[in-house]
C-alpha cells in the first residue's frame, strides 16, 4: 500500500472514530440527564399534587374533581395514584393509560424504603414516601417523558448530521494534506524508477520540498547513487585498470628475464632470478592493490597504518630506475631542518605505493627533459606536502577539469602509450587515505601536483 494512502487511511480513521466516541459520549450524558430529569419532574409532580391534595381536604370541597381540573395536561400519559397512610387510594388522575403494578411496589415502600423506581416497558415508574403535615401518604407515578425523547431523538439526528459533515470534512482534508506531504515522494520515487547509473544525480533527484525529512532522504538517495555510480564506472573499467596497472610492473619482469637469457654464468643467474622474485611480489602488491580498492567500492574500512612517506618514494624510484635507467628522480627535504614525525603519516602503504608510481610513471612519460624533482614539505604539523615536479608540456584549463576522469589524455599525451586511467585510480586511492591532490601550472611547461597527508 502507498504511504499516502496509508496515511489517508490513518489519519482519517482516528479523527472520525474520535469524532464518533465524542458525540456517543454526548448522546449518552444527554440520555442519562434527561432520564434523571424527568425523575425529578415526576417527584415535583408527586408534591405539587400532594400539596393541592392536602388544601382541597382542609377546605372540604370534592376532592377528585378538583384535583383532576387542576393537574390536567401537566403531563401527557401519565398516571399518579395518592394513598393514605394506611395505603388506602385517595386519589387517581384520570388519563387513560393503565395502572402500574401496585401490588408490587406498593408493600415496598415505607418508612425505611422511601423511593422505588423501575420501567414497565416505555414508562418511568416510581413510588415514594411522603411525610406532608406529620402525615404519612404513598404514591406512585407512571408517565412517558415524550418532550424528553423528542429531544433525544432531535439530538441524535443532529449529531450524526454533524459527524457525517466532519467525516467528510476529514476525509477532504486528510486527502489534500496527504497528497501535498507525499508528493515530494512521489516524485522523488518516479525519479528512483527511471534513474540510470551513470547519470547525474545532482540534476536527476533534484526535488524541490521544505521537509526536513524528505530532504535528507533526497540527500541520502543522492550520496548512495553517488557510490553507485562510482561502484558502476570501477567495475566497467576494470579490465582498463588492471591492464594499465599491470603494464609497468611486467614490463620490469620482461625487460630483466630478457637480460638472464643472456647470462651463461648460474652464479649471475641466481641473484637475477632472486631479483625476479621481488619484482613478481611487487606485482601481487599491484593486484592487491585492486582488490583491496574492490572492497572498499563494496563499503569495506580500508587498512591504515603509519608509514613514513619518504621511505615508500625512495623504494617507488628504484623500482623505476629499472624501466628509465637514464632518468633520475631528486627527491628535497623542506626545511632543512624539521621533526622527522612529520614524514610518518597514517595511510595504507601498498596504495601510497602506487599513487607515487603513477605519478613518478608519468613524470618519466610526459617530462621534456630527463629528470623530476620531488620535494617534501614539512613545515606545517598539521599537514605533509609532497610536490612532483616535471618540465614538460603543461595541461590546458580545460583539460585540468578532466584531468582525474576515465579515459582522458591531454593534448600532451599524443603520440604516447597509456589509456588515460592512471590519475583515476590515483584520485581514488588519495581519497580513500584522507589526502587531497591538486594539479598546477604556475609557469610555462611547468608541470606540479601536490599531494596533502594530514598528520594525525
Amino acid at each position: 500500500m502507498k504511504i499516502r494512502n496509508k496515511i489517508l487511511i490513518y489519519f482519517s480513521t482516528t479523527m472520525i472514530l474520535l469524532t464518533a466516541i465524542s458525540f456517543t459520549i454526548i448522546y449518552i450524558l444527554f440520555s442519562n440527564y434527561r432520564a434523571e430529569e424527568f425523575l425529578q419532574q415526576q417527584n415535583k409532580r408527586i408534591q405539587t399534587t400532594l400539596k393541592l391534595l392536602t388544601e382541597v381536604v382542609q377546605d372540604g370541597e370534592n376532592i377528585q374533581e378538583t384535583m383532576d381540573v387542576l393537574t390536567v395536561y401537566d403531563f401527557y400519559d401519565e398516571k399518579l395514584l395518592i394513598f393514605d397512610e394506611n395505603k388506602q387510594l385517595i386519589y387517581r388522575s384520570k388519563e387513560d393509560i393503565p395502572d402500574p403494578d401496585i401490588d408490587e411496589i406498593l408493600p415496598l415502600l415505607s418508612q425505611d424504603n422511601e423511593w422505588i423506581k423501575r420501567k414497565e416497558g416505555k414508562y418511568n415508574v416510581i413510588g415514594t414516601h411522603i411525610i406532608k403535615d406529620n402525615k404519612s401518604f404513598y404514591a406512585i407515578s407512571k408517565a412517558y417523558d415524550d418532550f424528553g425523547f423528542t429531544k433525544l431523538f432531535y439530538l441524535g439526528n443532529v449529531l450524526i448530521g454533524i459527524f457525517l459533515f466532519i467525516a467528510a470534512i476529514v476525509i477532504f482534508v486528510a486527502h489534500f494534506l496527504t497528497t501535498k506531504i507525499s508528493k515530494p515522494l512521489t516524485i522523488l520515487t518516479n525519479k528512483l524508477k527511471s534513474f540510470k547509473l551513470g547519470s547525474k544525480t545532482d540534476k536527476e533527484l533534484a526535488i524541490e520540498t521544505s521537509t526536513y525529512e524528505i530532504e535528507q532522504l533526497t540527500k541520502r538517495f543522492k550520496e548512495l547513487l553517488n557510490r553507485a555510480n562510482d561502484a558502476f564506472d570501477f567495475q566497467k573499467h576494470t579490465i582498463h585498470h588492471i591492464s594499465h596497472q599491470l603494464k609497468t610492473p611486467i614490463a620490469v619482469i620482461v625487460s630483466e628475464l630478457e637480460k638472464i637469457e643472456q647470462y651463461n654464468n648460474v652464479e649471475d643467474i641466481k641473484p637475477a632470478i632472486q631479483n625476479q622474485t621481488v619484482k613478481v611480489k611487487s606485482l601481487g602488491n599491484i593486484i592487491n592493490i585492486l582488490l583491496e580498492i574492490s572492497k572498499i567500492e563494496t563499503g569495506q574500512i580500508v587498512q591504515k597504518e603509519n608509514c613514513r612517506i619518504d621511505e615508500i618514494i625512495f623504494d617507488v624510484i628504484d623500482e623505476l630506475n629499472i624501466i628509465y635507467p637514464d632518468f633520475s628522480f631528486e627527491v628535497y627535504y623542506e626545511p632543512e631542518s624539521f621533526d622527522e614525525n612529520r614524514l610518518i603519516i597514517h595511510a595504507n602503504p601498498m596504495l601510497i605505493r602506487q599513487v607515487f608510481q603513477n605519478l613518478l610513471c608519468n613524470c618519466a612519460t610526459y617530462s621534456d627533459q630527463l629528470k623530476a624533482q620531488i620535494k617534501i614539505n614539512c613545515a606545517n604539523y598539521k599537514a605533509t606536502k609532497v610536490s612532483v615536479i616535471n618540465v614538460g608540456k603543461p595541461i590546458s584549463g580545460k583539460e585540468e577539469k578532466l584531468l582525474f576522469n576515465h579515459f582522458f589524455r591531454g593534448k600532451n599525451s599524443e603520440n604516447r602509450a597509456g589509456f588515460g586511467l592512471g590519475l583515476v585510480l590515483t584520485k581514488k586511492i588519495v581519497a580513500l587515505c584522507d589526502a587531497t591532490i591538486t594539479y598546477s601550472n604556475p609557469k610555462e611547461n611547468l608541470n606540479i601536483f601536490e599531494l596533502t597527508y594530514p598528520l594525525r
